[in-house]
């Protein structure tokens, strides 16, 4: 990051997000204001910055750091792993603390909870504490957070569970002592009830998770052509814990979509991409699994056609929200809080709240259209619809049909006067181009009059 830009991240003030700290002396309002951020926005501390806005710098030595970091893991209760960098300004070092807001818990520094009010850090009163918990607990409602029933912890596969761990510590630095038991474990992970199993748990680390749910499968199927009507070239039905099945789902996905490979001029290896974008693949199917309602006896189902990909899982969407929602920005109110969790700590699912925003920018990055989703009847449904080179040809579209295409992907929209400007012709011939896409249900035109402009159709 240029000197500029992290001057301009400094601010010209401290706020609900920002805070300055002089130096290192401060570090119990610092582990504070840790706390504040995690319950209410995030935000970001800044170490060698004073009161006035002005860089003084910060003396950093072999371990300040490494004690830095484990004074606010010792000290915040559920642990808080922020991202802590430092980079230099004017010459002078700083400390830069970032901290996301924690969406599962009530943050406590040094056994008190904190809020950010404005540019201060405030002590919780006992009563907003006291509804706080009340509000997050709710997820005890929730499918993921009751009791399995029949479910002991003979039911859990060890092995699993240590893996989790293993990997959740390598990915977010999750810290649970190997030496704990498997019953310690849960419990840490909020996976037991008084002393019983939750779904969650079993859904995850059990032997035989379809023994208690046999909805949690997954359906996966490659057909031939566009429609279901169409022949079934593929069909596997996977089954295990939820994160085995993401891996091996991902494995019937990458065995029925296509792999471009290329040899580019002045590079020895080959360059290959595939079909859709993996990681658009992995957040719609990880989403897919994490946030289905497993009171449903359907089950999700991954269909792969000639011209698109869908994901569908039973559910819905939050109350208030509308498929327009899942376009803009959001907040996260996972259906399952639980599996939510879990998959964040494993490094699945990233940033909370920003999964279908990533999917659309990873989608475009790829040049595909943005994905499509829908509810259609009981099940939400996200589609990755392509429009490749190849599958233009198919279609029969000559260059300039298809550099129209591109153009939408590209942009999201379009006019006849810009299509007649491009090519050089006339009306009549532009709107021929664009007609011929409209029969081909690729576009579809919207407005009226002088304000006629063309998209890509989204179904």
């Amino acid at each position: 990051m240029k000197p500029r830009a992290i001057k301009s991240l400094i601010g010209t003030a401290e706020s609900e997000i920002l805070e300055w700290k002089s130096s290192l002396s401060q570090l119990n309002r610092t582990i504070e204001t840790i706390s504040a951020f995690s319950n209410t926005k995030g935000g970001v501390i800044i170490v060698g910055v004073n009161g006035k806005g002005d860089i003084i710098g910060v003396s950093i030595g072999k371990d300040t750091i490494e004690q830095l970091t484990n004074k606010i893991i010792s000290n915040t209760e559920p642990k808080i792993y922020p991202d802590i960098s430092v980079k230099k300004v004017e010459g002078k070092n700083l400390i830069f603390i970032k901290v996301g807001k924690y969406p599962y818990d009530v943050v406590l520094a040094f056994v008190k909870p904190y809020k950010r009010v404005s540019k201060n850090t405030v002590r919780m009163s006992k009563d907003e504490y006291k509804r706080k918990i009340l509000e997050i607990h709710k997820k005890e409602l929730y499918f993921d957070g009751q009791v399995c029933l029949g479910a002991t912890i003979k039911d859990i596969d060890k092995n699993k569970l240590r893996k989790f761990i293993d990997r959740a510590r390598r990915e977010r630095k999750l810290y649970l002592d190997e030496t704990l038991s498997t019953k310690e474990i849960l419990t840490r992970l909020k996976l037991m009830i008084n002393e019983n199993l939750n779904n969650a748990a079993i859904l995850l680390f059990g032997k035989s998770p379809q023994d208690f749910f046999i909805q949690s499968g997954v359906k996966c199927i490659r057909f031939k052509g566009i429609d279901v009507t169409g022949e079934m070239l593929d069909f596997k039905e996977v089954e295990g814990d939820l994160i085995s099945e993401v891996e091996n789902i991902e494995k019937f996905i990458y065995q029925n979509i296509s792999l471009e490979a290329w040899i580019e001029e002045g590079k020895i290896e080959r360059q290959e991409k595939w079909e859709y974008p993996p990681k658009a693949i992995r957040e719609a199917l990880v989403n897919a699994i994490i946030h289905r309602d497993y009171r449903s006896t359907s089950k999700v189902q991954v269909r792969i056609f000639d011209d698109r990909m869908e994901f569908w899982n039973p559910g819905r969407l939050p109350e208030g929200w509308t498929i327009e929602t899942l376009k803009q920005q959001h907040i996260s109110e996972p259906f399952n809080p639980l599996l939510a969790r879990m998959f964040f700590w494993i490094k699945y699912v990233e940033e909370v709240g920003t999964g279908t925003n990533k999917i659309i920018e990873w989608c475009k990055e790829w040049g595909l259209p943005g994905p499509e989703f829908e509810i259609s009847g009981s099940s939400m449904v996200v589609a990755f619809r392509k429009l490749t080179e190849e599958y233009l040809t198919k279609l029969g579209l000559k260059e300039r049909n298809k550099g129209i295409v591109r153009l939408l992907v590209k942009r999201g929209k379009v006019t006849s006067g810009e299509i007649q400007r491009i090519y050089s012709v006339t009306r009549d011939t532009a709107n021929r181009y664009l007609r011929r896409l409209i029969d081909l249900d690729l576009i579809e035109r919207k407005g009226e009059g002088r304000f006629i402009y063309y998209v890509l159709r989204e179904k």
